[in-house]
């Protein structure tokens, strides 16, 4: 992963990126202590309401101009509208430091609303340019890095603005410096990102000025396709839970942990620290996990994590002494985690599956919703507190709230999890080698053909493919008590003998041309039976029939090292012997697909069969 930081066409995207990020919060940061003990405080306002009014000239451009900013991103080059957005982050950064010396409240809110407006536009670029410098299988890497130089500049950013400016004497002049130094050398950076010009199809793309109709076309592109429709709801709901969490940090601090004798500003900055360096490990293990492959079964996983750490800060917040911050560290540090494992993958598929020149319209939508679901936060918190109820009662709502969405999310993607666990358990029981899994087209339907040597064939390759299977089963095997309620989720499709079951043998080939019809693999174990000695049976010919109706590709395959293995008739029926080894080797091989044009069964045969004897 970290390589991607000695890269050109990452590496000074992500300084530019985390300066301005630094830049916003070292602002918003300088601007509260202001309100808090200088003009603002002296003149009578007040000071809840300026804060609030604060929080919204931040949120407010991202439903303004999300939607335009997305258009924008998507017909011109994405470098150099980076360039320009730098340059005027300088031009706000100038303006705010003007306000700061002549302690203008309205002059210092007016640059606020400018940093937002920035920071909306900058968004849909910042990611939509992500898919035209990576490859597919650095996307996970590459988000996995945005997000923690976000967290980590989010942190840094909040410590030094609050310190710089209530520096003795020369505060203001320090924090001028720090303002406009950043920007500058954001600009700097933002020079050396390469081009990235956009595709004929978004140049075309007529410009909507109406930012209300331009707002419902980018929520209409983020809903055309399911998954960066889920996605987009997924994250948004990220930032629903980072949001209400964060604004209970400085209750939790006052309320909670003032008896351990610590300001409660020392405090604020402690739980906003260790929230952070959560963020930032899990964003870390996510592309550790998954090897760099957009992997959304972690989303369910994490969010019933992301609870389980969130109930237990609850509780913990509930009867807090002294004795037990060690908890809240874990637990939040425990939350964050869960939360990079959470977020990392859905910006990664929301990347991958964006139609094509409109990247940053998906992008658009989603700072659109993700604002939108903030305020909702926002909103919730405030009713909570009006009703009375304690810090660790809020904690315990919003983490109830989401279970409810982890379980949403789980009903969305089971199928993804089996694979994932399958997967998972595959590797931890065997040692296995792989050859040619990349011969499997990333996309589209094939079939998949494979000599049969135990009752686990399916579950093996399934489970080290990255494509999930269909796989075709004897009935008596599919109708297995409990097995059949796992088939029938991972859409097995059962087969029979024309004796045995006729009317299912028909159903059988029609699922199986329906399935090729859509775009699905299937596979299939042409030789019908385990082998009884090893060697491989001869190759029936309904492989040729499922050709003849659909013409798709055919992958061989071929597993080794599983003759003899509990699961197969080796010693007797499978699994009645006790096991007799453990962590085997095993092997997977696939050959290069072949035309399906006059393919007969016999032809499958030998090549399989010669695959084995390779």
């Amino acid at each position: 992963m970290l390589r991607l930081l000695q890269t050109r066409r990452f590496a000074p995207l992500f300084v530019t990126q985390f300066l301005g990020a630094l830049n916003d919060n070292v602002l918003k940061s300088a601007l509260i202590v202001v309100l808090t003990f200088g003009a603002a405080a002296q003149s009578g306002a007040s000071l809840s309401l300026l804060i609030n009014l604060c929080t919204a000239l931040l949120i407010l451009p991202f439903f303004l101009f999300s939607a335009l900013a997305g258009q924008i991103a998507d017909r011109v080059d994405k470098a150099k509208l980076i360039r320009g957005l730098k340059l005027a982050e300088v031009g706000v950064m100038a303006l705010a430091t003007v306000g700061f010396f002549i302690e203008s409240v309205p002059l210092l809110l007016g640059a606020l609303f400018l940093m937002g407006s920035q920071s909306a536009f900058f968004g849909p670029v910042k990611y939509g340019v992500l898919p035209q410098h990576l490859e597919d299988g650095e996307l996970v890497a590459g988000n996995a890095l945005i997000e923690l130089g976000t967290f980590t500049s989010i942190l840094v950013g909040t410590i030094a603005g609050g310190m710089i400016i209530a520096l003795p004497t020369i505060g203001t002049l320090a924090l001028t410096l720090a303002l406009l130094g950043t920007a500058l050398c954001g600009f700097a950076s933002a020079r050396l990102i390469p081009d990235a010009p956009p595709s004929l199809t978004a140049r075309s793309v007529p410009l909507d000025l109406n930012l209300f109709r331009a707002t419902q076309k980018a929520l209409a592109i983020g809903r055309s396709n399911r998954a960066v429709h889920l996605s987009i709801l997924g994250a948004s709901w990220f930032w629903f839970v980072g949001a209400f969490l964060l604004g209970q940090l400085p209750m939790l601090a006052k309320e909670v942990l003032a008896v351990t004798g610590a300001s409660g500003e020392q405090s604020v900055t402690t739980l906003l620290a260790v929230f952070s360096l959560g963020v930032g490990l899990g964003s870390i293990l996510c592309e550790r996990l998954t090897h760099g492959k957009v992997e959304v079964a972690l989303v369910p996983i994490a969010g019933l994590l992301l609870s389980a750490f969130g109930f237990d800060l609850a509780y913990v917040a509930s009867v807090f002494t002294s004795d037990q911050l060690w908890r809240v560290y874990l637990d939040l540090v425990g939350v964050g985690t869960a939360g990079g494992l959470f977020i990392v993958p859905l910006y990664a598929l929301m990347q991958a599956r964006a139609p094509e020149g409109a990247q940053s319209r998906v992008v658009a939508a989603n700072n659109i919703m993700n604002a939108g679901f903030m305020v909702v936060s926002t909103v919730l918190a405030v009713a909570l507190a009006a009703a009375g109820v304690s810090v660790a009662g809020r904690l315990a709502v919003v983490f109830s709230l989401n279970v409810i969405i982890a379980g949403v999310c789980l009903i969305h993607t089971h199928r993804e999890v089996i694979h994932v666990a399958i997967r998972r358990l595959v590797r931890f029981m065997y040692r296995v080698e792989v050859q040619g899994l990349d011969q499997i087209p990333e996309e589209g339907a094939a079939l998949i053909v494979c000599n049969h040597v135990s009752w686990v064939d399916a579950f093996i390759l399934g489970g080290l493919t990255e494509r999930q299977i269909r796989f075709v089963m004897g009935n008596d095997f599919f109708s297995m008590p409990v097995l059949n309620s796992f088939f029938k989720v991972t859409r097995a499709i059962p087969i029979a003998s024309r004796r045995e079951d006729p009317e299912l043998l028909e159903a059988a080939f029609d699922e199986i041309d329906h399935a090729l019809a859509s775009g699905d693999l299937v596979g299939i174990f042409p030789e019908g039976k385990l082998t009884r000695d090893g060697q491989l049976n001869p190759f029936k010919p309904g492989v040729e029939k499922i050709l003849a109706r659909r013409q798709v590709p055919v992958v061989p395959v071929v597993l080794k090292g599983l003759w003899g293995s509990f699961f197969s008739f080796k010693n007797g029926k499978p699994m009645r012997a006790m096991p007799r080894r453990a962590f085997s080797k095993i092997g997977v091989a696939c050959g290069a697909p072949i035309a399906p044009e006059g393919l007969r069964a016999k032809e499958l045969e030998q090549v399989v069969a010669k695959m084995l004897a390779e």
